[in-house]
């Protein structure tokens, strides 16, 4: 189970700044003025030795009426959601009336609390220390979300302090098999998809919005290969997330899709589009590194037209899954389901693929003879060899010199020229760039005496002339 941490403060604090620094992106919106984010938004934790999930969420102001009172409302679903909360205070404001209402509840919440006082570099902090203890909240962790000062510390300390999880049950893997995370938002047939695969009615399926309220690990075997199963809740639009029951819906998803070996990305052809909810559940997939086969449920009824305007939103707003195989199916129906097995095989089989060094080395050596690295500062960029430094998804370590002046055009030349060269579907593969030391970096060519003596009568023969 991912551990959750959500961010939590006044607005313009730097909870988004802070969200990014964590996930090492810039996919929270980030600007100097209030109340940009309104909806909680999702990522994966990088900083600190181990995988967690953060939680972006909007700022919290004392007695929130209207729009503001839905915002608090997201914002205390967060914080049910989360195993640990980053209170962030503002030192250049310093302590008010609202971060002391935000403190009582927080209190009150019973999750562990660590307090941030951000963008605290250059700054005295001295004088808003005692408003800060006067809290209640403990320890205070000076920071700085946007030079990433002070965050790691505070990570490792919430890692040190979060409660070990049970121990689970460690299935073998030939009798876990290939677990498959069945993800989607709410009502695209997602249940009737699994039960379709299982051939029979084990999982409750509804033609109601958000009818699974949990996932559901579900063994399968099918022509004598082993395999496991999670129905997912479907990820909705924060403001839509109503009830109760429902609110851990895209933690769970999340989870699972970090959980499995394959996800089957769902979608309805019927809406006659790719939602934006789609494509940001795509990129979570992306992200995880999980492999992944898009599935587009309920291709039956529609005309040609209709199904050519679908292939088009695909190509426009899931481009970077251009990797993944499509399936056209009705899970209602039954058809084109028994294809999906073979699909989740191949993404498997790529996701999971063992290659020598030296095989990776003459693929990078080719492709580099047919595309040369630009020059840097007069001086060509070297790609020496490569080797695997990792599986699902694969990892290919490329070594040279000036590795870090590679353009990201040229990053994405490797990356598709070593899919490509590897057949590899379904998966994304990772490329990592290692710059060998210099063994003579800040060491001077000592000269001999006759050298020494050569550039003397040089020096004086230039200044002659």
């Amino acid at each position: 189970m991912l551990p959750v941490i959500a961010l939590i403060g006044r607005p313009n604090v730097g909870k988004s700044t802070l969200f990014n620094q964590l996930t090492r992106s810039r996919a929270a919106l980030v600007a100097d003025f209030p109340g940009l984010t309104r909806d909680r938004q999702y990522g994966n934790g990088k900083l600190g030795d181990q995988p967690y999930l953060v939680i972006d969420t909007g700022g919290l102001v004392g007695g929130e009426q209207g729009l503001d009172g839905l915002m608090a409302d997201q914002v205390w679903l967060a914080v049910e959601e989360a195993d640990a909360l980053l209170f962030l205070l503002d030192a250049r404001d310093g302590v008010n009336l609202s971060d002391q209402q935000i403190a009582q509840r927080l209190r009150r919440s019973g999750k562990p609390v660590y307090l941030l006082l951000n963008k605290s570099d250059g700054q005295d902090i001295s004088p808003i220390m005692p408003d800060a203890f006067a809290l209640g909240l403990g320890e205070l962790f000076p920071v700085s979300a946007s030079q990433g000062q002070g965050v790691a510390r505070v990570i490792d300390r919430v890692f040190s302090e979060l409660p070990q999880q049970p121990d689970e049950p460690v299935l073998d893997a030939a009798e876990k098999g290939i677990s498959i995370a069945v993800v989607g938002r709410p009502n695209v047939g997602k249940s009737t998809l699994i039960n379709r695969m299982l051939g029979e009615q084990r999982v409750l399926a509804y033609d109601q919005p958000g009818t699974t309220r949990d996932s559901i690990y579900i063994p399968l075997e099918r022509d004598g290969e082993q395999y496991t199963l999670i129905d997912t809740a479907g990820v909705r639009r924060r403001s839509k997330v109503n009830e109760v029951i429902e609110k851990f819906s895209v933690i769970k998803t999340l989870r699972a899709i970090n959980d499995a070996d394959v996800a089957l990305l769902l979608l309805d052809a019927h809406e006659g589009e790719v939602a934006d909810q789609d494509a940001t559940l795509a990129g979570h997939i992306l992200e995880s590194g999980t492999a992944v086969v898009i599935v587009i449920n309920k291709w039956d009824g529609l005309d040609d037209h209709q199904r050519e305007w679908f292939r088009s939103q695909l190509d426009r707003k899931l481009p970077f899954l251009d990797f993944a195989e499509r399936y056209f199916i009705s899970a209602l129906h039954g058809s084109g389901v028994g294809d999906l097995f073979k699909a989740v095989q191949t993404a498997y089989r790529s996701c999971s693929i063992d290659v020598s060094t030296s095989e990776l080395t003459r693929i990078l050596e080719t492709a580099v003879q047919e595309h040369q690295p630009p020059m840097v500062r007069g001086r060509r960029i070297k790609l020496r060899y490569a080797h695997q430094g990792g599986q699902n998804p694969p990892v290919v370590v490329i070594h040279g010199n000036q590795t870090e002046r590679l353009p990201a055009t040229y990053k994405r030349y490797l990356n598709n020229y070593f899919r490509k060269a590897l057949k590899l579907v379904g998966t994304p593969i990772k490329l990592q760039f290692k710059t060998g030391e210099n063994p003579y970096e800040g060491r001077r060519n000592v000269l001999t005496p006759r050298q020494e003596q050569s550039r003397k009568r040089m020096i004086r023969h230039v200044k002659k002339q």
